[in-house]
Parts: structure tokens; sequence; C-alpha cells
């Protein structure tokens, strides 16, 4: 899963949701132009977060493109998804193989992923680059452990995912544990080791973010 596939820097049609809200504001097709020409507009591209036409979200079968499943199970746009989930005021979680983000340095592939409600990654390994532009932007990365996987664990996206010892002092490296609650009722626990490295990471995600964490600090001076 690359950096373009989290946040594509290509072209989009009227279909998509960037290009609703741009035909929403009066903006026509001719001048769409591309999701890298328009990384200035937040709203643009938080929709076009997770739209590459060709990633392949295993919740679906033989379905390309930046679908997932609502909150009552059918498809939509991962982007529609994703305020309909905010609605109900339920946190998200990724799920992902190994080498998470690589490709090249995309501010947007973590702000895109922050903005659509997303609070943790859970992935089996990270391109270096992007793990740090998550903690950067409040999202927890966290790697399998144990030889678990996505594909071991059986994951479908149905599940419910909830993720412990997040709300005392969480040091940089531990494990946390993590319950799955299946579709059927079953659940199953596993250890994830959080990848905040560093005690400066651990901080920015505790105040939201580096953003939060230097308004803050600012804040604070006489």
């Amino acid at each position: 899963m690359t950096t373009d596939h989290i946040s594509p820097a290509g072209s989009f049609t009227e279909t998509t949701p960037a290009g609703q809200y741009l035909l929403e504001h009066q903006v026509p097709v001719s001048k769409f132009n591309s999701y890298g020409s328009r990384r200035g507009n937040h709203e643009v591209m938080v929709r076009g977060t997770f739209a590459n036409i060709r990633i392949r979200n295993e919740m679906l079968d033989r379905i390309e493109g930046g679908y997932t499943r609502d909150p009552d199970g059918s498809r939509k746009s991962i982007f529609d998804s994703a305020m309909a989930y905010q609605e109900q005021g339920t946190p998200l979680v990724v799920v992902a193989g190994e080498q998470y983000g690589a490709g090249s340095s995309r501010d947007w592939a973590a702000k895109g992923t922050a903005l659509l409600g997303v609070k943790a990654v859970i992935a089996e390994s990270y391109e270096r680059i992007h793990r740090s532009n998550l903690v950067g932007m409040g999202v927890i990365p966290f790697e399998f452990t144990g030889g678990d996987t996505r594909k071991s664990l059986e994951l479908t996206g149905a599940e419910t995912i909830s993720i412990g010892g997040l709300e005392g002092d969480l040091q940089p490296g531990a494990v946390a544990q993590c319950t799955i609650v299946y579709a059927g009722g079953s659940e199953k626990r596993i250890q994830l080791k959080c990848r905040i490295d560093t005690t400066v990471e651990r901080e920015y995600v505790e105040r939201g973010g580096v953003l939060h964490y230097v308004l803050r600090n600012l804040a604070k001076r006489p």
C-alpha cells in the first residue's frame, strides 16, 4: 500500500467525492485538473484519500477503487463511509500489510488519513517517513506481533477492533492489547507493538499531532 494508493496525485472524475464537491461549488469538469494541483484544498484532498482507482480493498471482493463498507454494510466510497462513521462517533482503524506507506513522501497521505477519522493503523511493517508522518498527524501506528497478520487472523472488515492501554502513560515501543470482535460475536485478543518510537513522538500524539503540540507550546509562552 503505497502513498500513491493512499493519496493519489492524478486526475479524477465527476463521479468521485472530490468531483462531486467541485461540481457543488460550480467548478466545471474541464477545470478539475488533478489531486496534485489541488493539494492546497483540504476538502478535495480528504475526498481523494484512499481514492486511487487501483486500490483493491480486501473488505470487498473483486472491486477496484476507493470503496469500502459503510456502517450498514453497503458499498460506498471510503470518504462517504468515513463521514458516516464520524457522525456515529466511531473512530476508524486501517489494517494493512508490509511496508505500509512506501513510495514518495506525500504529506497528504497522513493528513488525509487523519481527516477521515482514522485513529490508528495496524500493519506488518512501515515505510520510515510515512510512519513518522502518521505520528505527526496524531495517528498511532501499530505493528502486528507474534506472526499475526490480517490474513492469519482471517479479517474481513466486519470486525470491531479495540486497542487498550492508550489512556495512560503510553511508552515508546510498548505492547498494546488489542481485542478483535468478529461478526459472529467471537473474540480474539492479540498484542500489537506501538510504533511511537520516541518520547517526543508520544507528546505529539498525546496532543493530537505536531501542529497542536506547537500551538499549545506557543500558547504557554508569556
